[in-house]
């Protein structure tokens, strides 16, 4: 029963989202619709997430298809499943990539309604989505003339259209960039190795194995296996420097090749803290402005989805920015109230000695004001009744006397 009732609630949760949907994109054009269809928009209510699901499934039933294909056994007998299926998902990612083009002069980078498309055409994206059917219709079209049975390998290109749906390839592209001068070094260092490598082993095994070793290229192969790992056994030295040479560079070859790998993983995660630490600020700086909107919200749950934050931690995100706006608020408001309220000469925590101290500097001020070349001016002023009173006068006066 729960079973059912998870599913009847998925169903109805799809359905309003369906209706939310249609509410949304009335009286837009199609192009924007579409486009909302498979891209996350505050219009799209979730609903382009059901379009990438039926795209990653259909990934992962074509490839799973591909690879069964292979086994002789098993395709004799499910052949026609298989090409049936074949057809379905070539069908879906046809469409998904014709509308994808259609949409995307929504926009502004491919805003131009031919440029922009063949822009767009051109790049990483597309041009995956492109090599994910042209075996297909190559094969149709071709097939008769051409052996093009090598091309269906070539379908198992449709893999790299799941990296459309996760930021993480971007982060790791920004990782490599941040890194690049670093990584860089550690692969020159690797090439040194392996020239070195090869070279020692062709000098110290080319007389005793002239077909394995029969030249430094080739004895590379056998230089970056040993220095990647622990060696496949295929070409083994038999001399007893060609054996020492090994265990040397086996050694060091650990610690050089693990460089970028370590690299990596640390740019990889202060990459992903730093994209964080944007997002929260950003969070911060629309949170706190007076113009924040649920337009404002739905933009930062689709970047907090790219980042691989949870629901629950951008809703926390969200409470500890408006908390720091809240406190702030009443931190100002206690500090414009302490300031209204103060003594311009507060001395109330001050020592008998260093209140003595503090009037006679007050006292002193005044009189160099009474010798002033103002004072006649203060004077009038100040023995006007309207504008000064009678203690007020008394104390000018005696000041100058």
């Amino acid at each position: 029963m729960l079973f059912f009732r998870k599913l009847y609630e998925t169903f109805v949760s799809i359905f309003h989202n369906f209706v939310k949907f249609r509410r949304a994109n009335q009286g837009k054009t199609i192009r924007s619709t579409v486009f909302a269809l498979f891209n996350a928009t505050p219009q799209s209510h979730s609903v382009n997430k059901y379009i990438d699901h039926v795209v990653i499934m259909s990934v992962l039933v074509s490839v799973v298809c591909i690879v069964l294909e292979t086994v002789q056994e098993i395709n004799s007998v499910w052949s026609a499943q298989f090409h049936t299926l074949d057809l379905i998902t070539v069908a879906i990612f046809s469409i998904e990539y014709v509308l994808r083009v259609y949409s995307c002069v929504e926009l502004k980078e491919y805003e131009m309604p031919i440029k922009g498309r063949i822009k767009y055409m051109l790049s990483a994206s597309a041009l995956v989505d492109l090599v994910a059917i042209c075996p297909f219709y190559i094969d149709i079209f071709l097939s008769k003339s051409i052996d093009l049975r090598f091309l269906r390998i070539f379908r198992l290109t449709r893999l790299l259209k799941l990296t459309r749906y996760t930021g993480t390839l971007n982060t790791l592209v920004k990782a490599v960039q941040r890194e690049k001068y670093v990584l860089m070094a550690a692969a020159f260092m690797m090439f040194l190795m392996i020239i070195l490598t090869a070279s020692l082993g062709y000098m110290f095994e080319h007389d005793a194995q002239p077909d394995k070793f029969e030249s430094i290229p080739t004895s590379m192969y056998w230089a970056v296996v040993t220095l990647a790992s622990v060696g496949y056994g295929d070409i083994t030295p038999v001399t007893p420097l060609g054996r020492l040479m090994t265990v040397v560079v086996s050694f060091v070859g650990i610690g050089i090749f693990a460089i970028p790998a370590g690299l990596m993983a640390s740019s990889f995660t202060d990459q992903l803290r730093l994209d964080r630490n944007i997002f929260e600020d950003e969070v911060r700086k629309l949170v706190t402005s007076d113009q924040f909107t649920d337009e404002d919200r739905e933009n930062l749950a689709l970047e907090a989805e790219r980042l691989h934050l949870s629901e629950a931690v951008f809703q926390e995100i969200i409470k500890k920015v408006e908390q720091e706006k809240i406190a702030a608020q009443a931190s100002a408001e206690s500090n414009s109230n302490s300031a209204s309220n103060a003594s311009p000469y507060s001395i109330s925590n001050l020592s008998p000695e260093l209140t003595l101290e503090d009037y006679r500097k007050h006292i002193s001020a005044l009189r160099s004001l009474a010798l002033s070349t103002q004072a006649n001016a203060l004077s009038e002023l100040i023995n006007n009744p309207a504008k000064a009173t009678q203690l007020e006068r008394d104390i000018w006066n005696s000041l100058k006397t």
